[in-house]
């Protein structure tokens, strides 16, 4: 019988600094049982997402090592960077991978924030799945003003953390923890320096403002690259595909007379998504993933 498996897919407020990423992942391969899949940093966004799998329990304490590890090496009274964030460690979801429910997914961030609350003196939040209210199930509305605006914010009553006091940790600042099925973060690069352009975009593709269900957008600079970014999160990839997203991005940015550079995938992503939008382009006939080699291999 297979173990049980969740998936932890913590953002970390650090994406220059590569030593200080590695220490983090260290403090995750620290505990024995869990397995460290990717680790992606981006320099514009200031911003690292590690990936890591294991039973319940042993992904719960790889979560707080790594908390309590970033706490120590961020400091976001001097973190800058284009990426929306209130902490050191911003966000850690949960995801059930095998064997395991939601539920109990929403029973692990609700551990590991009051451990983090309790032991860190770190505020923590809870969103999506585990949230206590409606209005904090939603990401951005918990980080809204970014690590700023909730320092100033904090002590009101409806900005009062789920776990913890109502006062930022003088590093740390605030992390939110929860439960979520799978999530892709799908950037496309335009060929503009014009964020203007990007952020017009973003308002089309983005739920919030009326485009497509499941995306949430932002309009971006990549100073390095002096590029405009379309930056997103796409919270089901089943009911909008990647390729619906893309096809929509390529639509508007014609219309303001620009053109995709390129798009990517930061951290992983399921295989299925990239087999529905490799069936759509390549207009493949009664396809499915079992005619996929290495998943069939897998399976064996």
């Amino acid at each position: 019988m297979k173990r049980p498996m969740v998936e932890c897919v913590p953002n970390f407020s650090e994406g220059r600094r590569p030593e200080v990423v590695q220490e983090i992942a260290d403090a995750i391969r620290s505990v024995p049982g869990v397995r460290l899949l990717d680790q992606s940093s981006d320099v514009n966004h200031n911003r690292s997402v590690l990936t890591f799998v294991g039973e319940p329990m042993a992904v719960k304490d790889a979560a707080f090592r790594a908390i309590s590890r970033a706490a120590e090496l961020i400091d976001m009274e001097k973190h800058q960077g284009e990426h929306p964030r209130i902490g050191a460690a911003d966000v850690v979801p949960f995801v059930p991978v095998r064997g395991v429910t939601i539920d109990d997914c929403v029973e692990l961030a609700r551990r590991l924030g009051q451990e983090v609350a309790d032991k860190l003196h770190i505020p923590v939040y809870l969103y999506e799945e585990a949230a206590t209210s409606e209005d904090r199930r939603n990401l951005a509305n918990i980080r809204r003003g970014e690590y700023e605006g909730l320092k100033n914010e904090i002590s009101l009553p409806e900005r009062h953390p789920d776990f913890g006091m109502p006062v930022m940790h003088p590093t740390a600042g605030a992390t939110v923890i929860g439960a979520r099925n799978y999530l892709i973060a799908y950037n496309i690069n335009l060929n503009t320096s014009d964020i203007s352009v990007a952020k017009k975009i973003a308002r089309r593709v983005r739920a919030s403002s009326g485009g497509l269900m499941y995306v949430k957008a932002l309009g971006i600079m990549l100073e390095d690259r002096n590029l405009a970014q379309v930056s997103m999160n796409l919270t089901n990839f089943e009911k909008t595909p990647i390729h619906v997203v893309f096809n929509l991005v390529k639509t508007e940015a014609e219309r303001y007379g620009v053109s995709i550079v390129s798009s990517e995938i930061i951290g992983l992503v399921p295989m299925n998504a990239l087999l529905e939008a490799a069936g759509y382009y390549l207009r493949l006939e009664s396809f499915s993933g079992k005619q996929v080699l290495e998943a069939g291999i897998w399976d064996e």
